[in-house]
């Protein structure tokens, strides 16, 4: 039984990018240069909306996409990180990255923030001291290989297990790192299958007993659009049966690129969960 008490975030994405697979994210504009209005109308839209954390991110992440190096990520994200900050000084502010160097320059610009690392530490050896010598906030991501390299964890019958698995050795690497709040995010649409997504979100209950936040990611992804044959641009309506049904199984935070309609979706589950309770 999941806590039906529990805080909810919602984590609001802000790409700046120009490949991301869901368009309407990208605040990249043409010249390469961060599109500082778009980025700022998109930010307070989300925080009116009802986003708790802005997740900004300067390199797609999606399956297939090519790296653009730790030097050019930065120079994206520091006149955005600088105006988000100064404009909207309440919210938290999450970074997408798994540069070492990257931590330690936002930390630099604008103090404390949350790392949302998709590799775990595996992708940069000094992230996890970096976050932890800096007392941050941690998210680690399963998958397998770079987003260029990944493969299907196909082989393995208990994809939950496997995951849950990860993250307990994780955990070790975290304590020895000194990272004392981290949150766990199982990585759906990353080195898994259609179906294997779906196990893995039907069965996240289980990471329940490693006593950690969980985040759940699937706002517009790959296990909707490929099941329906449809395009990210067709998937909203699927997403929150989604999000309904990871909150229903324990999810603490919700990565979204729609905010408004995550919100509403919070509060019918919230109100489901007081009637149960009467």
């Amino acid at each position: 039984m999941t806590d039906r008490s529990r805080t909810i975030d919602i984590m609001g994405i802000v790409n700046l990018t120009d490949n991301s697979y869901f368009a309407q994210s990208r605040c990249l504009g043409p010249d390469g240069e961060p599109d500082m209005d778009r980025v700022l109308e998109r930010t307070g839209r989300m925080i009116d909306e009802g986003a708790s954390i802005i997740d900004i991110g300067a390199c797609s992440t999606r399956p297939g996409s090519e790296p653009v190096g730790e030097q050019e990520e930065w120079r994206r994200l520091r006149p955005a990180l600088k105006a988000i900050k100064d404009a909207f000084p309440q919210v938290q502010i999450s970074v997408d990255t798994y540069w070492s160097s990257v931590v330690q320059n936002t930390f630099d610009l604008i103090g404390p923030f949350i790392v949302n690392d998709i590799s775990a530490g595996e992708d940069d050896p000094e992230m996890l001291g970096t976050a932890g010598s800096l007392g941050l906030t941690y998210i680690a991501m399963h998958k397998r290989g770079t987003p260029k390299t990944m493969q299907s964890l196909c082989s393995y019958k208990d994809v939950t297990g496997e995951v849950l698995e990860y993250f307990r050795e994780f955990g070790q690497k975290a304590d020895e790192a000194g990272i004392k709040d981290w949150i766990l995010d199982p990585g759906f649409g990353f080195a898994k299958t259609v179906e294997q997504n779906y196990r893995l979100l039907s069965e996240l209950e289980r990471f329940s007993c490693l006593g950690r936040r969980t985040l759940v990611g699937v706002s517009r992804k790959s296990m909707i659009y490929k099941l329906f044959d449809i395009t990210p641009e067709e998937s909203l309506p699927q997403t929150q049966v989604l999000h309904l049904a990871a909150l229903e199984r324990g999810a603490d935070i919700l990565r979204v690129h729609d905010v408004a309609e995550a919100a509403r979706t919070v509060a019918v589950w919230s109100r489901l969960a007081d009637a149960h309770l009467q």
